[in-house]
């Protein structure tokens, strides 16, 4: 059986800083990206206040969000870059945005009323 051998890397998947820069700067659009994800995750977990939850659950999604804005903006983003730019945008972009709309149709109090949608979760969760 043949063996594969050499697969280019994904576009833009080159540092996002000099060679003789440190690791953590040549990779600075992952680091953010996980920094507020990771900011993120830590507020629901340790639920300082009442809407912990819903502010934590937006930021996590607008660290993916931001990581679509990253991917399309910044031509070398390192270890962001996955597959093929667009294929990353539209994937961080529409999980990132899906994450978000969810967080704020929380129930109860929602922050934003989107009647399709609710209509839609009512007629598949019994």
């Amino acid at each position: 059986m043949p063996e594969t051998v050499d697969f280019p890397p994904p576009e833009g998947a080159g540092r996002a800083a000099s060679g003789d820069a440190p690791a953590p700067a040549r990779q600075w659009p992952l680091l953010s990206v996980l920094a507020l994800a990771a900011l993120g995750l830590l507020t629901v977990g340790v639920h300082p206040f009442e809407a912990a939850f819903r502010v934590g659950t937006v930021m996590v999604g607008a660290a993916l969000v931001g990581g679509a804005v990253l991917r399309r903006t910044v031509p070398s983003v390192g270890m962001l870059a996955v597959r093929s730019r667009f294929t990353d945008m539209v994937t961080y972009g529409v999980l990132g945005v899906a994450i978000v709309l969810f967080a704020l149709m929380i129930q109860p109090r929602p922050w934003l009323d989107i009647p399709v949608l609710q209509s839609v979760v009512h007629s598949t969760v019994p």
